[in-house]
């Protein structure tokens, strides 16, 4: 429990009147919205820091272990809403507020959201850090300081446009500079090598330096008084390097230096289809992971003096998918090089103080470099790793002797290039998938090899999502309800949730569910009015589709059976379904030019829908502009149905699929990912499984068994649709030839409908029957609802944090 003192609404009004005063020297009824904005952010993060720097003293006085999260996205959201309901002082502030004339709302529009990340590895690492806070962990969140993010999404004549999202134009309220912590990062140059003392000496000459400059974000805990903070890097040049070489006239250099200064935080992942590109994205890659490690040595030398031998005995670096997996070459240059380890020394230490969690079994996701950039880039990190594949691969020749081809398939360099999959299985202690079913897959196909020389490396720990974000921050009606009906243990025990079963059986409960329900697609309905000039009728069945555009997500599978539905009301007069609105949320890479062309036929098949009389007053399509969490605490709460259709197989987890659950959505989903463990904790009569189990879905990948245009031919519904992608129905005739192409024919000899949407399209729709004829059904579909809200505590992600702590990381919490 908390140990610092709340303030009292009375003095929040003082402190927001004082702030406006002493900062912009202007009355509260002069004052700017920004400028309210701000006061009120000062004021909450005054407390905060109060609590951090208690926080800070509790931890070095316990002497223990402290975590590392390196990831390359945090989508952490919103701050002011969340600190203050962390903080327990959400009523105070409220009352303030009215006293003073803010208003809520007017409030949160002036606070930018973060572009710190992109989609589900992002929001995951916020998630962890809300948890690992609230559980009272040491740890600090490792990233760069996007100045733009990944874009701001705009939706012209159907197609998506990208934005730059200047996220940091007004500064960030909640970040604090620690300048004092700044790191000097290397790029390119040249190495020399010194033997003169018996051993090797390597200096690193003509290297372009740039300097990385930390900016903290404080991340607080629930109702305790632990603050932990989100350290993020930003990239400036040397300022006497620039001087030096403009006094000798050697512009160019100069102007090389600050421009990788200026670019490397300029957006969340560059574009790399190019050369240009995937130097920007290992340099990023690489800047944050050293100058991080730079700074975790020079604090453990703070606290624990010079030997760093027992480094790995305080310190745990965690890497968030394989984007930080040069920290494990990198911590063996700073041991070797600026410490004086032997390789030896420097590999133990290493090997047990990281640990890797994986997020996809996708081939082209498992990141892999050039080794001709990776040497004259980061020329010593090659060194580096050119001997540990030595080393590695010769362990494997130990356990695979003269099997070449399953040794380079492990391999770190191999086939000219850099596979940072194997180099963060081959050194780091622990080796995680992200559900039961990811876990699996990891050991007996993607890392099968390596599972089989180290077994005891790898395990499955389920992802989760905060439940104070996503249900009390983003649904405060439900929020209420469930307190009102089980009291409010759940706010730090999620699992208690399950105390909402009986109550499926009480109709004054079901009918209270169903009215927050209906209250929050209003909510929704009047945010897409005044956002996208577009409502819907709150008495519709909402069906959503949220999620990072990529063929696997399976969006395209939603949007033809939506074709099919058109067709059915246009050529029956008689028939009927429950009114339907569906909305789809979701961004394309800019690159990725065959999921910004699903984005056009989602588009299109709206548009063809709105213009036709009945089918309009049945079926309604909205595509929502810029999903992003701000969107989703909207969007989710209304929810009634959640569409999680990915190929059997290729989603390891999943997190969208856990809130749309919590906030009494029914799922319509594959066996895929953590949809397995939720089938499994709600049961099979509330939650909607259609499609190819994992092994079919294997199976058919191994033998090249299916044929897409067996389906073409037997299926009349989908051979119409197909015809009308192509035959100017819904655009001018060949505008999505490729989408067609892909189904029935495959790219470039590759297999046709990779994805298996055709494959799975029957099983669909014939899941999509059920939940009409369920809907129809009020009771049984309440009933549903507050199953799934019920049985969705253990996918909190305290218990989540509470696994990776008793199983890897080992911390133990702070103490006041």
């Amino acid at each position: 429990m908390q140990q610092h003192a709340l303030l009292t609404k009375e003095e929040v009004k003082k402190s927001i009147v004082g702030k406006l005063q002493r900062h912009n020297g202007c009355s509260l009824a002069e004052a700017t919205p920004n400028q309210i904005y701000k006061a009120v952010a000062s004021t909450i993060r005054d407390q905060i820091m109060a609590k951090l720097v208690a926080a800070r003293r509790a931890i070095r006085e316990a002497n223990g272990r402290r975590l590392y999260y390196l990831s390359v996205e945090f989508l952490m959201g919103r701050s002011l809403l969340s600190n203050m309901l962390n903080l327990c002082a959400t009523s105070a502030y409220r009352e303030a507020f009215a006293e003073l004339g803010i208003d809520m709302e007017d409030l949160l529009r002036e606070e930018p959201e973060p572009g710190l990340g992109n989609g589900g590895l992002g929001r995951l690492a916020a998630c962890f850090m809300d948890s690992l806070a609230t559980l009272n962990l040491p740890a600090m969140g490792c990233t760069i300081r996007y100045e733009y993010g990944l874009f701001r999404q705009r939706i012209v004549d159907g197609q998506q446009v990208e934005l730059p999202d200047n996220w940091l134009e007004h500064g960030n309220s909640w970040e604090i500079p620690a300048p004092e912590d700044s790191v000097e990062v290397r790029f390119g140059g040249r190495l020399e090598e010194d033997w003169s003392s018996g051993e090797l000496h390597v200096r690193h000459m003509d290297y372009t330096p740039v300097i990385a400059v930390p900016y903290d974000m404080p991340v607080t805990g629930y109702d305790n008084d632990m603050v932990n903070v989100l350290r993020m890097w930003s990239a400036r040049a040397p300022k006497s390097f620039d001087l030096a070489s403009f006094g000798r006239g050697n512009y160019q250099q100069a102007l090389e230096v600050r421009g990788m200064a200026e670019v490397l935080c300029k957006v969340l992942y560059p574009e790399d289809d190019h050369f240009e590109g995937k130097q920007l994205r290992l340099s990023q890659h690489y800047f944050f992971t050293s100058a991080t490690l730079q700074f975790l040595i020079a604090e453990y030398k703070r606290e624990h003096g010079d030997d760093l031998h027992r480094l790995h005995e305080k310190v745990v670096i965690h890497i968030n998918d394989t984007h930080p997996g040069l920290a494990i070459p990198e911590m063996m240059r700073l041991l070797m090089d600026n410490e004086g380890f032997s390789w030896e020394d420097a590999e133990y230490v290493v090997t047990h103080m990281v640990a890797y969690t994986n997020h996809t079994i996708l081939s082209e996701a498992l990141e892999r470099w050039p080794e001709d950039l990776m040497r004259t880039h980061l020329p010593r990190i090659y060194q580096i790793l050119q001997e540990m594949n030595r080393r590695l691969c010769e362990r494997l020749w130990q356990r695979f002797p003269g099997d070449w081809d399953r040794i380079a398939q492990m391999a770190i360099l191999a086939y000219n290039q850099v596979h940072m999959a194997n180099l963060c299985v081959a050194y780091s202690y622990s080796v995680n998938g992200v559900s039961k079913l990811h876990g699996d897959i990891l050991k007996r196909s993607t890392f099968h090899d390596f599972h089989l020389v180290m077994p005891e490396k790898f395990s499955a720990i389920t992802n989760g999502i905060t439940h104070r974000r996503w249900l009390m921050l983003a649904n405060p009606r439900l929020s209420a309800l469930i307190t009102e009906a089980i009291g409010d243990k759940w706010h730090t025990d999620a699992e208690a949730l399950r105390e909402l079963l009986p109550l499926r059986e009480d109709a004054a409960f079901r009918e209270s569910f169903a009215r927050v329900k209906r209250e929050n697609k209003l909510r929704l309905s009047q945010w897409l009015i005044l956002n996208q000039r577009e409502g819907f009728d709150p008495d519709c069945l909402l069906d959503v589709q949220a999620k990072r555009l990529h063929e696997y997500k399976r969006q395209l599978l939603n949007a033809l059976h939506l074709l099919v539905l058109y067709n059915r009301i246009v050529d029956n007069p008689d028939y009927d379904m429950p009114p339907r609105c569906v909305i789809f949320g979701a961004k394309a890479s800019p690159g990725y030019r065959r999921a910004k062309l699903i984005i056009r036929f989602i588009n299109a098949v709206s548009d063809l829908v709105a213009r036709h009389p009945r089918a309009s007053k049945l079926l309604k399509i909205i595509f929502l502009e810029n999903y992003c969490v701000s969107a989703a605490e909207v969007l989710i709460p209304a929810a009634e149905l959640s569409q999680q259709l990915s190929t059997a197989t290729k989603e390891a987890s999943g997190t969208g699929n856990m809130k749309f659950m919590m906030n009494g959505a029914l799922t319509i989903g594959t066996l895929d990912g953590a949809n397995v463990e939720m089938d499994a904790a709600v049961g099979r009569e509330n939650i909607y499984i259609f499609g190819a189990r994992a092994g079919e879905v294997e199976a058919i990948y191994a033998g090249n068994t299916y044929q897409a245009s067996t389906v073409f031919e037997n299926n009349q519904e989908i051979r119409r649709a197909m015809t009308q992608m192509i035959d100017g129905t819904l655009a001018e005739a060949g505008v999505f030839n490729e989408l067609y192409h892909s189904l029935l024919f495959g790219d470039h000899g590759g297999m046709a409908d990779p994805y298996l949407v055709l494959k799975d399209f029957g099983s669909y729709t014939m899941a999509q029957k059920r939940i009409s004829a369920d809907y129809r059904n009020a009771d049984k579909w309440q009933r549903m609802a507050i199953a799934n809200t019920a049985c969705s505590g253990i996918f909190a992600s305290d218990r989540t944090i509470r696994e990776y702590n008793d199983n890897i990381w080992h911390l133990a919490p702070a103490r006041w």
